[in-house]
Protein backbone atom coordinates (compact mmCIF):
# COMPACT_ATOMS: atom_id res chain seq x y z
CA UNK A 1 0.00 0.00 0.00
CA UNK A 2 1.09 3.64 -0.69
CA UNK A 3 0.91 5.73 2.12
CA UNK A 4 1.61 9.52 2.52
CA UNK A 5 3.50 9.91 6.09
CA UNK A 6 3.43 13.15 7.47
CA UNK A 7 6.16 13.83 10.10
CA UNK A 8 5.40 16.51 13.03
CA UNK A 9 7.06 19.38 14.14
CA UNK A 10 10.92 18.83 14.85
CA UNK A 11 10.87 15.89 13.02
CA UNK A 12 12.40 14.58 10.63
CA UNK A 13 11.78 11.88 7.74
CA UNK A 14 13.08 8.50 8.30
CA UNK A 15 11.87 7.86 12.37
CA UNK A 16 10.43 5.29 13.49
CA UNK A 17 6.80 5.19 12.14
CA UNK A 18 7.18 5.60 8.88
CA UNK A 19 10.10 3.16 9.12
CA UNK A 20 7.52 0.74 10.23
CA UNK A 21 5.16 1.09 7.70
CA UNK A 22 7.67 0.39 5.43
CA UNK A 23 9.15 -2.17 7.21
CA UNK A 24 5.88 -3.96 6.49
CA UNK A 25 6.11 -3.93 3.13
CA UNK A 26 4.22 -0.71 2.62
CA UNK A 27 5.67 2.14 0.40
CA UNK A 28 6.02 5.19 2.34
CA UNK A 29 6.06 8.50 0.85
CA UNK A 30 7.91 10.54 3.80
CA UNK A 31 8.72 14.58 2.73
CA UNK A 32 10.57 16.80 5.12
CA UNK A 33 7.90 19.71 6.14
CA UNK A 34 9.45 22.88 7.11
CA UNK A 35 8.89 23.54 10.85
CA UNK A 36 8.19 27.46 10.95
CA UNK A 37 5.68 27.78 7.87
CA UNK A 38 2.69 25.82 7.82
CA UNK A 39 1.68 27.51 4.50
CA UNK A 40 4.74 25.34 3.00
CA UNK A 41 4.42 22.40 4.73
CA UNK A 42 0.79 22.01 2.91
CA UNK A 43 1.49 23.02 -0.39
CA UNK A 44 5.01 20.62 -0.17
CA UNK A 45 2.42 17.74 1.43
CA UNK A 46 -0.18 18.31 -1.44
CA UNK A 47 2.63 18.07 -3.83
CA UNK A 48 3.80 14.81 -2.92
CA UNK A 49 -0.18 13.73 -2.88
CA UNK A 50 -0.93 14.56 -6.27
CA UNK A 51 2.58 13.23 -7.47
CA UNK A 52 2.19 10.16 -5.46
CA UNK A 53 -1.66 9.53 -5.08
CA UNK A 54 -1.62 7.16 -2.08
CA UNK A 55 -4.42 5.19 -0.25
CA UNK A 56 -4.05 6.88 3.47
CA UNK A 57 -2.35 9.84 4.47
CA UNK A 58 -0.67 9.46 8.05
CA UNK A 59 -0.31 12.31 9.99
CA UNK A 60 1.47 13.13 13.30
CA UNK A 61 1.36 15.72 15.63
CA UNK A 62 1.30 18.57 13.26
CA UNK A 63 2.00 16.14 10.57
CA UNK A 64 -1.80 16.14 11.60
CA UNK A 65 -2.79 19.37 10.97
CA UNK A 66 -1.59 19.21 7.23
CA UNK A 67 -2.68 15.90 6.94
CA UNK A 68 -6.70 17.56 7.80
CA UNK A 69 -6.18 20.24 5.77
CA UNK A 70 -4.89 18.75 2.55
CA UNK A 71 -7.30 17.78 -0.25
CA UNK A 72 -7.10 13.99 -0.64
CA UNK A 73 -9.62 13.06 -2.54
CA UNK A 74 -10.82 8.80 -1.44
CA UNK A 75 -7.37 8.69 0.74
CA UNK A 76 -8.08 7.73 3.83
CA UNK A 77 -6.51 9.55 7.32
CA UNK A 78 -4.99 8.29 9.75
CA UNK A 79 -4.13 10.87 12.64
CA UNK A 80 -1.49 10.56 15.46
CA UNK A 81 -1.96 13.03 18.30
CA UNK A 82 -2.92 15.64 15.66
CA UNK A 83 -2.35 19.35 16.32
CA UNK A 84 -5.36 20.45 14.14
CA UNK A 85 -6.32 23.16 16.81
CA UNK A 86 -2.60 24.75 16.84
CA UNK A 87 -2.42 24.86 12.96
CA UNK A 88 -4.53 25.17 10.27
CA UNK A 89 -8.58 25.77 9.54
CA UNK A 90 -9.73 22.15 9.48
CA UNK A 91 -12.42 21.39 11.83
CA UNK A 92 -13.58 18.14 10.81
CA UNK A 93 -12.56 15.18 9.39
CA UNK A 94 -14.19 12.40 6.98
CA UNK A 95 -16.14 9.36 9.41
CA UNK A 96 -13.41 7.11 8.18
CA UNK A 97 -10.59 8.54 9.88
CA UNK A 98 -8.73 6.53 12.40
CA UNK A 99 -7.25 8.91 15.24
CA UNK A 100 -4.53 7.41 17.52
CA UNK A 101 -3.72 9.32 20.59
CA UNK A 102 -2.76 8.95 24.36
CA UNK A 103 -4.62 9.71 26.99
CA UNK A 104 -0.77 10.87 28.99
CA UNK A 105 0.15 12.97 26.02
CA UNK A 106 1.62 16.08 27.34
CA UNK A 107 2.05 17.80 24.47
CA UNK A 108 -1.31 17.66 22.34
CA UNK A 109 -4.40 17.22 24.39
CA UNK A 110 -6.36 14.26 24.23
CA UNK A 111 -9.62 16.29 24.53
CA UNK A 112 -8.55 18.24 21.23
CA UNK A 113 -8.81 14.36 19.83
CA UNK A 114 -11.95 13.90 21.64
CA UNK A 115 -13.61 16.84 19.94
CA UNK A 116 -12.53 15.82 16.67
CA UNK A 117 -13.63 12.31 16.63
CA UNK A 118 -17.30 13.57 17.94
CA UNK A 119 -17.37 16.00 15.68
CA UNK A 120 -16.75 14.04 12.43
CA UNK A 121 -17.69 10.48 13.37
CA UNK A 122 -13.84 9.66 13.40
CA UNK A 123 -12.68 6.65 15.36
CA UNK A 124 -10.83 7.64 18.39
CA UNK A 125 -8.32 5.13 20.07
CA UNK A 126 -6.42 5.68 22.98
CA UNK A 127 -3.21 4.01 23.21
CA UNK A 128 0.30 4.24 24.08
CA UNK A 129 2.01 6.18 27.01
CA UNK A 130 3.14 9.05 25.69
CA UNK A 131 2.60 12.02 22.62
CA UNK A 132 5.41 10.20 20.41
CA UNK A 133 3.29 6.85 19.56
CA UNK A 134 6.80 5.44 19.03
CA UNK A 135 6.20 1.86 21.67
CA UNK A 136 5.51 -1.14 19.71
CA UNK A 137 1.53 -1.14 20.48
CA UNK A 138 1.12 2.32 19.06
CA UNK A 139 3.01 1.16 15.98
CA UNK A 140 0.70 -1.86 15.60
CA UNK A 141 -2.03 -0.27 16.03
CA UNK A 142 -1.31 2.77 13.44
CA UNK A 143 0.04 0.27 10.80
CA UNK A 144 -3.57 -1.50 11.51
CA UNK A 145 -5.78 1.19 11.32
CA UNK A 146 -3.72 1.99 7.60
CA UNK A 147 -4.08 -1.64 6.52
CA UNK A 148 -7.73 -1.94 7.58
CA UNK A 149 -10.41 -1.57 4.63
CA UNK A 150 -13.46 0.71 3.68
Amino acid sequence: MKILFLHGWRSVPGGVKPTHLKDHGHEVINPQLPDDDFAAAVRIAQAEFDTHRPQVVVGSSRGGAVAVNLNRGEARLVLLCPAWRKYGTATAVPADTVILHSRADDVVPFADSEELARASGATLIEVGTDHRLADPEPLTAMRRACERTR
